[in-house]
């Protein structure tokens, strides 16, 4: 009897039959669960058949990812992929044009799947492809006298291309395998497929770049540009940066700086194509929710049940999810949640919220999953809003990418991210929406720091934006280690050096006044350690009743301790009989390192541990134990006996105060200075004179 966390129900479509309903059971071997389909459906040769999702990315459903099968999913009974590969190995080398051209075209779209692929390419199905694309190439050459391909078949050549891009994608087959073929290069170059192969393999394999570099050259990358086709200019850019990407320093220079001029010209070319492609956004964003359109309603309500569902797992009727609607609104975070769609009249960002709020949910549902389960289980005033984040972070991201700004005649500020990306500002949002998410807590944001915390994710994003990162995986790590902390780090840096407390000749200031300031600290300690605190004595019992106290003689020579009856008194140095001599101290030891701690050892706490300190003296065979009150009193005590012993101070105490010391010192000494800019050199000394007879002749008689 098979577990019921092994069972999954699901639905199974075949054209021209009713669907069944199944539960799967994951233990059982998927070659015998579609037999049982096929016997249902009385089709005979199951091993010819598999399954596969109808939704989505339709991938061959395999024994490594049927665990992604979830209840409700429904699933085809197709074609096997093997099967699939033999009759198209077979369709395109058929002698009817229309066989081969439609068995090319559902290549083109079946070889996504990696199952599949792997079938074809068994077959050395790629290489076919490179026979036609090759013994087809002379087709697409345009002559000096036509205007228009001769005995072309466009469409043929276009599937083939992209079926072979698709099935190199996958990885299986190297591309220094296939080196031959940028020799189409220079023929195929006009079509945007061929650039986007011509990309793939720059990224895939390094010793395929030069033949690359020598057969596409930069001017005619650039007269791509020019282009009005805006699918082969993007192609044509994303050509460029894969080999500025590719290139060593030598071949990058070769590729920028071909001719003089055109180093500021591509940046130009990438700033407009850029601006202009970020543009098209620009009608949603400045177009508000209508309340009254149905499709709008439906993707709002689409939201709501997707959280609704991640949040419930569908547990709830239909009744009862209708009158959870307002709830459901307010807790994805829209501030009129009976009619959320009032949030979405604010232009900008408009409609254009909305597109971002539903490419995440749908495009990372997982990630949009957390994000509300983890709010909903937090305080009110401590929960992140989803929506209200989200319509501000699309405004953030439209005003830092320039989104409805024409551009510049001579604007050449770009993103190479940008050229990454099909859907730069979506996937953009996708990751910096978990960011918001993720300063919130670091910020320990409640609803009022709403404002505050926008303010810091526009930082982080503009931040690593200005590092010119090249792919989003890049954008994403260095956004997400500019931490809250890191800002405030940023913050605190930039201030000092427009404060002017960084300069050179400031730090050389403060070098100069450490030992002054470090010596101020010594006599403050000893003069602690003169007037003596009062410590407890932890037994083996860890009874805590007994007082001692300790004191340093005025003359810095002689410990002095004792037993003492009240916590509030002070006591004279006549009254405490023992004594240890300064000179006969040998050792200062803390934590873990004091004999006290080592006998106990596994009975004392952490806190203990950092508040143990004990001195070793004579020959090291006696020690005098403490255990300070507080950390403020064992920095005290541990700088004073370090002092003592000729050492160091080192307790972070001591590096605070005299940080705070420099400081005010500095900030002082600056006062007459404010306004007068510090050089970062001394000025330079001027040559001497040729001579120094300086005196003056008294002789002369004054005129």
């Amino acid at each position: 009897m098979p577990q019921q966390k092994d069972i999954v129900k699901i639905a199974i479509q075949m054209p021209g039959a009713y669907p069944q309903l199944i539960q799967l059971d994951q233990k059982k071997p998927l070659s015998a669960v579609i037999k049982e389909v096929c016997d249902k459906w009385n089709k005979p040769d199951p091993e010819n058949y598999a399954l596969q999702y109808t939704d989505g990315v339709q991938c061959y459903i395999t024994e490594s990812n049927r665990v992604d099968i979830k209840n409700g999913s429904i699933l085809r009974l197709t074609t096997a992929p093997g099967r699939c590969a033999e009759d198209l190995y077979k369709g395109i080398q058929s002698s009817d044009s229309g066989v081969r051209c439609d068995s090319l075209k559902l290549l083109a779209a079946v070889s996504t799947d990696i199952t599949f692929a792997q079938e074809f390419i068994s077959r050395d199905g790629h290489s076919l492809l490179v026979q036609i694309v090759e013994g087809a190439s002379e087709c697409v050459i345009f002559t000096a006298t036509e205007h228009k391909p001769r005995a072309v078949e466009p469409l043929l050549m276009t599937h083939a291309l992209t079926g072979f891009l698709e099935l190199m994608d996958h990885g299986i087959v190297s591309w220094e395998n296939l080196g031959h073929m940028t020799s189409l290069s220079s023929p195929l170059c006009r079509w945007h497929v061929s650039l986007a192969i011509l990309e793939s393999m720059v990224q895939s394999s390094s010793s395929l770049f030069p033949q690359i570099m020598q057969e596409v050259s930069l001017e005619r990358l650039i007269t791509l540009l020019q282009v009005t086709n805006l699918q082969i200019q993007t192609k044509a850019m994303a050509l460029l940066v894969a080999l500025l990407q590719t290139a060593g320093d030598s071949d990058r220079q070769n590729i920028i700086h071909s001719s003089m001029p055109m180093g500021d010209e591509m940046a130009h070319y990438l700033y407009v194509l850029q601006s202009v492609s970020l543009n098209l956004l620009e009608s949603r964003m400045r177009t508000p929710m209508d309340i009254y359109s149905q499709e709008q309603r439906e993707t709002l309500q689409g939201l709501r049940q997707a959280a609704f569902e991640t949040e419930s797992e569908g547990s709830l009727n239909n009744e009862r999810r209708r009158s959870l609607c307002a709830k459901e609104f307010r807790k994805l975070g829209f501030s009129n949640n009976s009619n959320p769609g009032q949030d979405l009249i604010r232009i900008p960002p408009g409609l254009l919220a909305l597109d971002t709020m539903s490419y995440f949910s749908t495009r990372y549902p997982d990630a949009f999953s957390r994000f509300v389960l983890e709010n909903s289980s937090r305080e009110d005033k401590h929960e992140c809003p989803f929506a209200r984040s989200s319509i501000q972070l699309t405004l953030i991201l439209c005003e830092i990418l320039r989104i409805g700004e024409p551009p510049s005649e001579t604007g050449s500020n770009y993103h190479p991210v940008f050229f990454s990306q099909d859907r730069l500002l979506e996937e953009l949002f996708c990751i910096c929406i978990q960011l918001v998410n993720k300063t919130w807590k670091e910020m320990r944001a409640t609803q009022e720091d709403f404002d505050k915390v926008m303010q810091v994710v526009r930082e982080q994003i503009t931040r690593t934006l200005s590092t010119k990162p090249t792919s989003l995986e890049l954008f994403k790590n260095k956004v997400n280690a500019l931490n809250y902390g890191e800002i405030l780090k940023l913050r605190q840096t930039e201030r000092l050096h427009q404060e002017e407390t960084l300069a050179p000749p400031v730090l050389e200031l403060k070098e100069r006044l450490k030992p002054e300031l470090q010596e101020l600290i010594r006599q403050q300690r000893l003069n602690r350690l003169c007037h003596g605190t009062l410590f407890r004595k932890i037994s083996s019992r860890r009874r805590q009743d007994k007082l001692w106290y300790c004191r340093l003689s005025p003359n810095h020579k002689v410990l002095h301790y004792g037993d003492v009856e009240e916590e509030n008194e002070t006591p004279s140095i006549e009254t405490l009989q023992d004594k240890i001599p300064v000179a006969d101290i040998k050792a200062l030891l803390t934590g873990k390192d004091c004999p006290h701690m080592k006998e106990n050892k596994g009975k004392q706490t952490k806190e203990m541990l950092d508040l143990a300190f004990s001195i070793t003296y004579d020959v090291e065979e006696y020690s005098l134990n403490f255990i300070a009150s507080s950390r403020t009193d064992f920095c005290l005590w541990t700088d004073g006996l370090n002092v003592l012993l000729g050492r160091e101070m080192n307790s972070e105490s001591m590096r605070s105060e005299l940080e705070i010391l420099l400081s005010m010192e500095i900030k002082l000494r600056l006062l007459d200075l404010e306004n007068v800019p510090i050089p970062d050199t001394a000025p330079p000394i001027p040559k001497p004179p040729s001579n120094f007879n300086f005196c003056y002749d008294f002789s002369q008689a004054e005129q």
